[in-house]
């Protein structure tokens, strides 16, 4: 029997013994109907206690590891081990998948948790991040995502009373999680004094933010909030593996083997000791515990589960056990009863009833146990231990017979001899030992001659022969009992008792065609019903038929077991087979169902998903394959790899732009003023596709070629084109309304485009999915989705919902090729696939899709599927086989089949009442609903064309690949790329048609008509007409593809290259043979006729030589000789004596005719030459068409303009461009139009120059363009006026202009450097050395050495100053004001409240609400960094929304955190979502939607990402990269969720989201004057489709849709920052930066069309205003200014009302306070000190000192101030008047601080230069310098005098604190005198005082100023991570503990109490604010 069909018996899973306990937790639960869950090795098990039965759920392909139960309790989700490891959701009364979660994780997913209402589903995987997944799981999409900890994760739950509050817990920590938005955000547990640090096992989380969890050492750790607060000790007497919470209370199990009750307030209800069970043991460990109701569950290490009645529980019953950890691979089963026995590396041997499914006897062995055997009566058992010794056991009581040892190595294997007398035992030093059974086992023989170990062993019935297999693949055959070698031969003849041998001819089918011989561990055959089983390494269990001879036969498959299946066995009785498994030492029971079962009505079980075996081979039962078609064979072999994809090209660009810069000076030539439109396209991809041809809307006929979609209209023989794709569409579907379509391209991300076929606009874009290619596409019923198929490597599906763009589910399809999917027509969710050998049955679960495979029983044979149909009634499926029939389908089982055609059945079509099918055999039939009879047969044939065609056939009978029926015609698309339609009373008609597969090189215009011909790799010759009647005239087939053409002169004569090297000359009329040459064996590259007479033809060919033919004698007259490669292009000049030869070496030489002598020609003379056409792609005249990247794409094809003005070329990227010629200087600007998709391998215009051919290499097709002259008129304000109102197709790729972009404006500079990161990166804002404080070594310490008097006590460390009340602490900092606002860098981050009542605008990172009427700020604090954008939501449902953008930092105190957008309520503070972003450095700008439900953000990363958002939901739409330089501002059409506005450096784009795509229009600047593209930097927006986007030079732009209209000149002289639309009146305000003059302002507001307008004058009183942001309010406008002002402009009276001052930027140094008024003043680098007034939150005074101010100090009495600076002067001014009253330079480096003497007598100045001058005051204005402090080791940080202003301390960038005496300058070392005096004030960070407030994490930054409180209890510090901290004073401990408050940006720069105590007010460096916060 050489017969490789799979065996026609089945097995199903009968039972499986066994639970995993090891490495697994809480996997063991009771669902709704009482029944247990749990797992085993790939399998789930549902367990009925009561029946004793079980079922099982196998859709995982790997181990199981997690289970979690959903809250209704009758779905279960279990996560699984693995390379790409996914979850399935599955229910557990019918075993079936509900919804899978694929790629969310690597490795393998550790936990699962379902949250409270059942709707999410959290999961920790395996890999190093232990990421934690949220999954919406019912659509299978991942809600967020996070990494978990740097350590294993044990356990995670939900919140049950907090949607949102998750706590996970694992190795040494506890997390608590909070999701909001994306944002999975996890705040450790804080285990304080309460308990120790250790590793938290399990946790269960309770009301009131109450969390329980199971701690490693066995107590119970109970958390509120984040905090520990206290423990339940010695809960357990170990680690405590499970909790298990529910309505009664708590379950908690240990590995102390005790289960515990607890109420729900964790009191202890009760204790149950499994340990003193009676079936227990000691070591018993529980895994898992599940409690409902009055039982419990518990799950042991040991794979046992117990069940506890309440009521007695003292008598727990065993109800599963099953081998431990540790190998399983001993297996035998009983010779007389249905018993089996299994032993394993637990050292256990167990036996089991095969009839009551479960254990009846164990016994433990001292060894681990390899191997078993029955001896024949089946009184005896043997067992191989894994030291080499084996014992016999009596099997009645199991006590020893023997035990006997004598090898080292492992007994692998032993067999009992037939008759009984021999025990044959095989180990793995590769011996076998024969030991007689009578005679107490005595060893009576040895077979020695194998070199490895010893695998398998079998006896013959007689018991004369045992064969073995060893590890070496050697079978051999021995005499018994003696161990002689015996010959194949004499074995022949032999029987043999058992089978269990790998090797051998009658097994030689079970192995795959090219294994290796190690894969298949055990094998067992059944004689009687001629099958054998198999189990393998990869887990699987087949079925064979048996004998099985021939390699690779066919087989039935079986999952299950994870890894390696050990061992089988077919009982005595033959109806089971028993499998082992090595890892997960699990047992498993099958079933045996021989045929007669199978045929006698049908089993349940084949409509069971995996009952049948899932068998990927055994698609192909059928041993004699018929032979497979050939076009279908040489469809799977088509190859749609590129070397380069079209999405490579922004790369290649980019990496050419950079080598761009160095020819950046070069003035690139402009591109043409002419254009191209496509006009009409002839070809239809039929070779490779299907099902592509339908019938729109309106009536118009809908298919594919090359890169375009066509729309053509049958009444008027016109294309219309769809040109969004960018390569080959291979495959097309149309909406159930026939308006839409969708298209699937190639490439390396190939993209999905859903169209509409009036418009042609893109609605939806999707990818990200698939690779290669999309070959399939299906638009569900209803329309709402949409089926694609790829090329990828495993075919995969995806189901998208197209409007949003998201994939719905995804799904390996097969792993050959999938023709076709369908989807069903009444059921949304199920969808059926065809292909190789296969149909597939699929429905959708949740994110993924399961299937059943198509049964075929006996009734058909598995054969290639090429097309399928749903019936009318929804259980129907028809399918069309490669060999002709229809199979008729009822899910999933084959009903019949019909002989259909001869041949494939290509193409099949359902109607209302039947079907229409075409084949290859080019024929169309009717048939009716059942493919019961035929009703009408149209064979294609040429007699039946109609003369109303527009072409010819070019055979009878064309294989048919596309039908479809409506408006009562049949539409046909056939494999030569003809489109017929068919009337249904017989007579057809040709539309359009093409080459058919096959490169198209060779085309030529005719040189008087209008007629063009085309020869292809397809062996045709077609004449084709180019005017309006567009159609082939004439084709004629060639023996051989031709690669080149041309007319001659007078247009009679046609010359055609073949690419065998010969040549023929046609009549162009007839296309007869007029004559023939052959000189060469390469292909003919090109050929051309002498001008004028045509007398002579020049032949190119690719063996490097042109050959001159005379074409009257038809003689070679002469050769040309010289290029050194193959010929590409040949031109002559107008005389016809010198021809022009273009090499693939890139040589341009001269030779001259009729000879052929070569000729050398300057370029000078060169110009003058005529020529009299122009292809040639080399020469100075054409050196601007290379592209940068031109090393990779080569120019093909050019051709020239009769007039000389065009040039168009064409090129391997599939680009037509169009040059002005000549094209002088690299990189000329071109227009370039998109349609072909590989390469453009010709271009020629046609005789007059009014249409443009061009032919696509691979896409077969030929394309007509027309030129269109003058490209658009402009009529003042109206759209441009085109032909036919079509926009001009215009050039891209004028990227990389290195044209001025509009001057050059130094705020704009800036910006665009501006560099978020450095800023990011907490490090010192000083430059400082030495060691930090808290790393110093100290010397003994004040407190430790003995007090100097006993009398005197150390005296006060701070003077308490005038603080009358009791000395109070302060508890509590809060932000009360800040004066701030960021102008500087940001826009459009100021808006307008409740109509105006508030406002709300950003400072550091703190987002501000401001109200208008009482002054009053409120704040949201939770950004961790500067935010950078802010917007308001104008959605009236939206009230008071905003979005926030921050910068992302990386290192901090916060740890790595990403960027992120906040979208928060402005009145309650309340955050609705946070988005963790994909810009990596910070958010630029953030925008919403018309509707409000979008968010639109920008990155400022190099890239730019453009992010699109559903904020409420968390996900991101979709992203893309926005543009190479800086993006200023994207925003969102007023009236649109789908069109927005990017502008930035030198851009203007015009994007649209369609569906979860990106698509761009870049702005197009035409020839409107004044007109250039320039940087842009704010936009607005009008009816119509009116954009204005404002410039650098102050110009507004105007553009309607992406054409620009016009310009409104110097709108402002200076950049147009900021522009707003009013929603209301459409008005639009703009801000700039302009000189204040009478008819100018800054703040302009204009009319809808920006035509008029009406200035504003700030009365800043600056010379310059700069405005950054503005918004119109009723009847005010808000602006924003650079210098960080905010005012008011009423727009009658034009008043404007100051609401905010600040400081302009610049760092914030010198701060200090009143010593008597609620006052405080501040001196920035903006060269200002100001004073602020603390009560009324506003601005006193400012004082301009004319150069960057550094420090600033009041006297002690509030009379003088002295102000340092950064230049080294400094000045004293009357604290009252502010006028100065002195000023000194002595120094030349900045002054770092100042400070009088309390007596005000004395004035302390410290700088860099590491110097403290000390002046006397007193003296007057002349200031007199004391002395100076020198030996100061680094730049002077604070200074603070002591209370009787004999002392001053200095600290410094050196970290020491020194004292000096003053006025003496000298340093004091005495320690004892320092402790003893008492300082006026203390600032200093450094000193044993302040040690703890130094940070542990200071290495990367540095505490930069610290203040003592006036009552001298509190010091505040200011750190580089933009910290306020409060500490107690003093502080001599390390890492104190305090309070810390966020809203700086990075630096903090100085802080100070306020005289009373009542304020801390800080300073900021990078964010220029003041903060001010009330103490409490």
């Amino acid at each position: 029997m050489s017969d490789r069909s799979a065996p026609p018996c089945r097995l199903r899973l009968d039972w499986v013994y066994g639970y995993r306990g090891h490495q697994c937790r809480n996997n063991l639960y009771y669902t709704a109907g009482k029944e247990v869950v749990y797992f085993v090795a790939g399998v789930g098990v549902v367990y009925n206690t009561r029946d004793h039965t079980q079922k099982f759920y196998l859709g995982h392909n790997d181990d199981i590891i997690s289970l979690a139960l959903h809250p209704e309790r009758s779905l279960v989700a279990t996560g699984q081990v693995g390379k790409d490891p996914f979850v399935c959701v599955w229910d557990t009364f019918s075993a079936q998948t509900v919804s899978l979660l694929r790629d969310g994780h690597t490795h393998g997913i550790a936990c699962l948790a379902f949250s409270a209402d059942g709707q999410r589903l959290a999961s920790v995987g395996l890999d190093a991040k232990n990421t934690v997944c949220i999954w919406e799981w019912k659509r299978g999409k991942i809600l967020a995502t996070a990494t978990g900890h740097s350590d294993r994760i044990f356990d995670v739950c939900w919140d049950p009373f907090q949607q949102n509050r998750l706590v996970s817990c694992g190795v040494k920590h506890i997390k608590f999680w909070s999701l909001c938005g994306n944002a999975l955000t996890p705040k450790r547990g804080i285990f304080g004094k309460m308990g120790d640090l250790q590793t938290i096992l399990c946790v269960a989380a309770a009301k009131e933010d109450t969390t329980y969890s199971g701690a490693l050492n066995g107590d119970i750790y109970v958390w509120k909030g984040l905090s520990l607060v206290r423990t339940v000790q010695a809960a357990h007497g170990a680690g405590i593996f499970s909790m298990y919470s529910c309505e009664e209370g708590f379950a908690t199990g240990g590995r102390d083997g005790c289960v515990r009750l607890w109420d729900i307030d964790f009191k202890p209800i009760t204790k149950i000791d499994l340990r003193e069970a009676e079936q227990g043991y000691k070591g018993l460990s529980i895994r898992s515990v599940c409690w409902r109701a009055d039982r419990i569950l518990a799950g042991t290490q040991d794979s046992e589960i117990f069940e506890v009645m309440v009521r007695d529980r003292d008598k727990p019953l065993l109800i599963m056990q099953g081998h431990s950890e540790g190998e399983l691979w001993a297996l035998d089963v009983h010779p007389k009863k249905p018993l089996a026995v299994t032993g394993s590396d637990d050292r256990s041997v167990r036996l089991w009833s095969l009839v009551d499914h479960a254990l009846i006897a164990r016994c433990n062995m001292e060894e681990a146990v390899r191997s078993l055997a029955f001896s024949v009566d089946g009184s005896q058992l043997a067992l191989g231990m894994k030291d080499g010794s084996f014992t016999v056991l009596r099997v009645r009581d199991m006590t020893e017979v023997v035990h006997i040892k004598d090898r080292k190595e492992v007994i692998h294997e032993m067999k009992f001899s037939p008759d009984g007398a021999y025990l044959a035992v095989g180990s793995n030093d590769g011996l076998v030992d024969i030991y007689a059974v009578s005679q107490r086992y005595k060893k009576v023989g040895e077979c020695s001659k194998s070199s490895s170990f010893i695998t398998h062993m079998d006896w013959t019935l007689d018991s004369k022969i045992l064969q073995t297999n060893d590890g070496a693949g050697e079978r051999l055959f021995y005499r018994m009992p003696t161990g002689k070698l015996v010959g194949k031969e004499e074995v022949k003849s032999q029987r043999w008792a058992s089978w269990s041998g790998v090797l051998g001819p009658e097994v030689s089918g079970i192995w795959q065609k090219y294994s290796n011989l190690t894969e298949i561990n055990a094998v067992d055959a059944n004689h009687s019903a001629g099958v054998v089983v198999t189990g393998d390494d990869c887990g699987l269990v087949k079925l064979f038929r048996f004998p099985c001879l021939r390699k690779g036969a066919k087989f039935k498959k079986y999952i299950g077991h994870s890894a390696h299946v050990t061992n089988i066995r077919w009982s005595h009785d033959l109806q089971w087979v028993l499998t082992t498994g090595g890892a997960d030492h699990a047992l498993f029971q099958w079933r045996f169902q021989p045929e007669a079962v199978m045929n006698g009505g049908l089993d349940i079980n084949i409509l069971d998903s995996h009952g049948d075996s899932n068998s990927e081979e055994s698609d192909s039962d059928v041993s004699d394959v018929p032979e497979l078609d050939s076009d279908i064979e040489q469809e799977t072999q088509i190859n749609y790899d590129r070397q380069v994809y079209k999405e490579d090209l922004p790369q290649l660009r980019q990496q050419s732009r950079e080598k761009k810069q160095q020819v950046g000076s070069l003035k690139r030539q402009r591109g043409p003023d002419q254009g191209l439109r496509l006009q009409f396209v002839h070809g239809y991809r039929g070779y490779d596709c299907r099902n592509n041809l339908f019938y729109t809307q309106g009536g118009e006929v809908l298919y594919h070629v090359a890169a375009v979609g066509v729309v053509y209209n049958r009444q008027l023989h016109t294309q219309r084109f769809y040109l969004g794709h960018d390569d080959d569409i291979l495959s097309l579907s149309i909406h159930p309304l026939k308006d839409f379509a969708a298209t699937g391209q190639v490439g390396r991300d190939p993209a999905i485009h859903v169209w509409d076929v009036q418009t042609l606009k893109c609605l939806s874009l999707l990818r990200g999915f698939h690779q290669r290619g999309v070959n399939a596409l299906d638009f569900s019923a209803d329309g709402k989705s949409l089926v694609s198929v790829g090329v990828d490597d495993c075919h995969s599906i995806v189901v998208w919902d197209w409007k949003r763009g998201e994939k719905l589910a995804t799904a390996r399809g097969h792993k050959e090729k999938i023709f076709v999917v369908k989807c069903n027509p009444m059921l949304m969710d199920k969808l059926v696939t065809v292909g190789i050998k296969h149909i597939k049955f699929w429905q959708h679960a949740g994110g993924g899709l399961t299937f059943r495979r198509g049964v075929f029983r006996s009734l058909g044979r598995p054969e290639t599927m090429m097309s399928v149909c749903y019936g009318r009634s929804e259980a129907l499926v028809f399918s069309g086989a490669a060999n002709g029939d229809v199979y008729i389908w009822k899910e999933p089982l084959l009903l019949k089949t019909v002989k259909a055609h001869d041949g494939p059945v290509f193409a099949m079509f359902s109607l209302d009442k039947g079907f229409v099918t075409g084949g290859k055999d080019g024929i169309v039939e009717l048939w009716d609903d059942m493919f019961d009879r035929c009703l009408k047969t149209y064979a294609i044939k040429r007699a039946v064309l109609s003369p109303a065609s527009k072409g010819l056939l070019l055979e009878d009978n064309p294989s048919i690949r596309a039908i479809t029926l409506g408006h009562g015609h049949i539409l046909v698309g056939t494999k030569n790329g003809e489109v017929l339609e068919i009337d249904k009373t017989g007579p057809m008609t040709l539309l359009v048609q093409g080459h058919m597969e096959g490169e198209v090189w060779g085309l030529a215009a005719h040189p008087l008509l209008p007629i063009c011909a085309t020869v292809s790799d397809d062996k045709t010759l077609r004449l084709w007409e180019t005017s309006a009647n567009h159609r082939m005239v004439a084709v004629r087939k060639l023996k051989r593809g031709g690669r080149c053409c041309a007319f001659s002169p007078d247009g009679n004569a046609l010359a055609v290259g073949l690419s065998d090297g010969g040549v023929l000359v046609v009549n162009a009329d007839t296309l007869e043979d007029l004559l023939s040459f052959h000189h060469r064996r390469d292909a003919i590259s090109d050929l051309r006729f002498t001008p004028d007479t045509g007398k002579y033809l020049a032949v190119a060919s690719h063996d490097s030589f042109v050959d001159f033919y005379n074409v009257l004698t038809s003689k070679r007259v002469g050769i040309c000789k010289g290029p050194s490669s193959y010929i590409t292009h040949i031109d002559w000049d107008s005389r016809g004596k010198l021809l022009q030869v273009n090499t693939g070496a890139k040589e341009q030489l001269f030779f001259e005719a009729p000879r052929g002598k070569r000729q050398i020609i300057k370029n000078s003379e060169l110009e003058r030459v005529d020529w009299s056409s122009w292809t040639c792609v080399l020469g100075p005249s054409c050196e601007g068409i290379w592209p940068t990247h031109s090393d990779i794409t080569e120019v093909n094809a050019t051709s020239l303009t009769r007039d000389r003005m065009l040039l168009a070329t064409g090129d391997d990227f599939g680009f037509l461009k169009l040059f002005s010629y000549p094209v002088r200087g690299q990189y000329a600007r071109f227009k370039r139009y998109v349609g072909h998709s590989a390469q453009v391998t010709s271009v020629r215009w046609v005789h007059d120059d009014s249409a443009l051919l061009t032919v696509g290499g691979a896409d077969t097709a030929l394309m007509i363009w027309a030129r269109e002259r003058g490209a658009a008129v402009i009529g003042e304000g109206d759209a441009p006026l085109f032909h036919d109102n079509r926009p001009p197709v215009d050039s891209e790729e004028s990227d990389d202009d290195v044209e001025d972009d509009g001057g050059y404006d130094s705020d704009v500079a800036r910006e665009k450097m501006v560099d978020y990161i450095t800023k990011m990166y907490a490090v010192s804002i000083r430059e400082m050395s030495g060691t930090k404080p808290h790393q110093q070594l100290k010397e003994m310490s004040a407190d430790e050495r003995p007090p100097v008097s006993r009398a005197a006590p150390q005296p006060e460390k701070l003077q308490k100053n005038n603080v009358t009340k009791k000395k109070r602490l302060v508890e509590e900092l809060v932000l009360d004001h800040v004066f701030g606002f960021r102008g500087y860098d940001c826009r459009n981050n100021l808006h307008y409240l409740n109509d105006g009542a508030e406002i709300v605008y950003h400072t550091a990172s703190t987002a501000v609400v401001h109200s208008l009427s009482s002054g009053t700020q409120s704040f949201y604090l939770e950004h961790t960094d500067d935010i950078l954008s802010l917007t308001v939501n104008q959605h009236p449902k939206y009230k008071n929304i905003i979005a926030t953008g921050q910068i992302g930092n990386c290192v901090g105190v916060w740890g790595g955190n990403t960027p992120s957008i906040h979208i928060w309520d402005a009145m309650s503070k309340q955050t609705l979502s946070i988005l963790r972003c994909p810009h990596t450095k910070g958010v630029g700008y953030v925008n919403f939607s018309a509707t409000g439900k979008l968010l639109l953000s920008v990155g400022v990363e190099p890239e730019h990402t453009i992010t699109v958002w559903r904020w409420q939901e968390g996900s991101k739409v979709c992203s893309k990269a926005g543009h190479p330089d800086r993006i200023f501002v994207v925003e969102f059409r007023p009236d649109s969720d789908s069109q927005f506005v990017s502008v930035g450096i030198k851009h203007v784009k015009f994007w649209t989201l369609a569906g979860g795509a990106l698509m761009y229009k870049k702005g197009v600047v035409g020839k409107v004057e004044d007109g250039r593209m320039q940087t842009m930097l704010s936009v607005a927006f009008g009816a119509n489709n009116l954009t204005f986007t404002g410039a650098i030079n102050g110009d507004v732009y105007v553009w309607r849709d992406h054409y620009l209209q016009r310009v409104v000149a110097k709108a402002h002289t200076g950049p147009v920052f900021t522009m707003y639309t009013t929603l209301r009146d459409g008005l639009i305000v703009t801000g700039g930066k302009e000189r204040p003059t009478k008819e100018g302002g800054a703040v302009k507001l204009w009319d809808q069309e920006m035509k008029r307008c009406r200035a504003f004058q700030l009365e800043t009183g600056r010379t310059v205003e700069c405005v950054r942001s503005v918004c119109r309010g009723k009847g005010k406008i808000l602006v924003g200014t650079k210098d960080g002002e905010i005012m008011e402009v009423g727009e009658k009276n034009a008043a404007s009302n100051l609401l905010l001052d600040s400081h302009a930027l610049g760092g914030i140094w010198g701060l200090t306070a009143h010593p008597l008024k609620e006052l405080c003043i501040t001196a920035s680098d903006d060269a200002t000190i100001r004073v602020w007034d603390l009560n009324d939150k506003k601005l006193l005074n400012k004082v301009c000192v004319g150069t960057a101010a550094r420090c600033v100090s009041y006297s002690a009495d509030g009379e003088m101030l002295a102000v340092g600076m950064k230049n080294g002067e400094f000045l004293v001014l009357l604290a009252n008047s502010l006028k100065v009253w002195a000023k000194k330079r002595d120094r030349s480096a900045a002054i770092q601080d100042i400070r009088f003497s309390p007596d005000r007598r004395l004035l302390a100045v410290g700088s860099l230069e590491n110097m403290v001058d000390v002046y006397d005051v007193s003296a007057g204005p002349s200031l007199t310098r004391l002395i100076y402090c020198c030996d100061i080791p680094a730049l002077i940080l604070q200074l603070d005098f002591s209370a009787d202003g004999g002392y001053i301390q200095v600290s410094s960038g050196a970290y020491t604190r020194q004292v000096f005496e003053v006025p003496s300058g000298k340093l004091v070392s005495d320690q004892t005198t320092i402790d003893r005096i008492t300082w006026a004030t203390w600032t200093s960070v450094m000193g044993d005082e302040v040690l703890g407030v130094w940070p542990r994490n200071a290495e990367k930054a540095d505490v930069n100023a610290a203040c003592v409180s006036h009552t001298g209890l509190n010091i505040v510090t200011g750190d580089d991570f933009g910290l306020i901290k409060l500490f107690d004073f003093p502080c001599p401990e390390k890492f104190a503990k305090h309070k810390r408050y966020l809203g700086h940006s990075a630096h903090v720069t100085n802080i100070r109490f306020s005289h009373d105590d009542k304020y801390v007010i800080s300073t900021g460096a990078d964010d220029c604010s003041v903060f001010v916060w009330k103490c409490q």
